[in-house]
């Protein structure tokens, strides 16, 4: 991944018609609703003018190369357990969250080993990968055996693991698309399918939603908005089926069900978080979104099913 390489690159070109052309139409339909049928959208618009910011500098960290694009996925990943650790108050321990620091950080150190690390082998940097959590977990948990302390550290432990596993690890899977035969396919296509579903499923549960999903853990949330969210979810492999050409049928169909199902358990998952600490939003860095956390939560589950699913079916590298 290079500028040079994304200016050659078809998928590359494909996407800046994709997204600006999508937030053209988006504007479009805002505008007719707000203006012409006099639709009170609130937030909405508020929601709509921070993507016409996001999705430009997102494009242009992907343009700039590998190397930025990998930097900018890890300092999401330190910005969003920042809020993470703010909100639960493990921030208040020094020990943990410094760990967790250190392993997000390696996250993104290990998405950078593209080349091989021993003879024989090209994948070397994906196993260091996977293996990272086992050797975090245990310094984590090595903590309160260092302080000889077992009351309250309980909470303190799982939230340290929850927030590397969750925001360093999981969502950390992002970066290795860039490794892969296919980068801007990959990578591409998950951040905008999945934010897409997003916007379906709020959509769909906004015209349609009578339904509650999980009254306990996000009240506005309607089956509604999750079968529409999922049925756009299916239909897009379709569409922009030159992302992975390689790709057949069986595949677009994971595909389809890993975004329209995914997204969807990241963004309760997270909820649950938000409504047991008793807070709304992780952040308020982004009008319209809240934090960094509230806008990666979908991807969390979507970037490692994707590139398994992929890595399984076809070489990643």
């Amino acid at each position: 991944m290079s500028p040079s390489q994304a200016l050659q690159d078809p998928v590359f070109r494909a996407y800046l018609w994709v997204i600006f052309g999508s937030l053209g139409i988006g504007g479009m339909v805002l505008g007719f609703l707000s203006l012409g049928l006099r639709k009170e959208l609130g937030s909405i618009w508020s929601t709509y003018r921070s993507w016409l910011i996001l999705a430009p500098i997102g494009l242009a960290v992907v343009f700039a190369g590998r190397v930025p694009t990998i930097l900018g996925i890890t300092l999401l990943s330190v910005f969003g357990f920042k809020e993470f650790a703010r909100a639960s108050e493990l921030d208040r321990d020094r020990w943990i969250t410094t760990i967790v620091y250190a392993g997000i950080v390696t996250v993104g150190a290990a998405s950078l080993l593209s080349l091989p690390l021993s003879e024989g082998s090209n994948l070397e940097w994906y196993r260091c990968f996977v293996a990272l959590p086992v050797f975090v977990i245990p310094l984590i948990l090595l903590v309160p055996i260092l302080r000889n302390r077992a009351r309250g550290e309980l909470q303190r432990v799982s939230l340290g693991i929850v927030g590397f596993i969750y925001i360093g690890w999981m969502f950390g899977h992002l970066g290795c698309f860039t490794n892969s035969l296919n980068p801007y396919g990959y990578l591409l296509y998950v951040i905008f399918a999945t934010e897409l579903s997003d916007v379906a499923a709020f959509t769909f549960g906004r015209v349609f939603g009578r339904h509650p999903l999980r009254s306990e853990i996000s009240p506005k949330k309607t089956w509604e908005g999750a079968l529409g969210a999922l049925a756009i979810s299916m239909i897009l492999p379709w569409l922009l089926r030159f992302s992975f050409p390689e790709f057949g049928p069986w595949q677009l169909i994971l595909t389809g069900l890993i975004v329209g199902v995914g997204a969807q358990l990241g963004d309760l998952s997270v909820s649950m978080n938000k409504r047991d600490i008793g807070t709304k939003d992780m952040g308020g860095l982004i009008p319209g979104h809240g934090g960094i956390l509230d806008r990666i939560d979908s991807l969390i589950y979507v970037a490692p099913l994707f590139l398994h699913m992929a890595s399984y079916y076809h070489q990643l590298r």
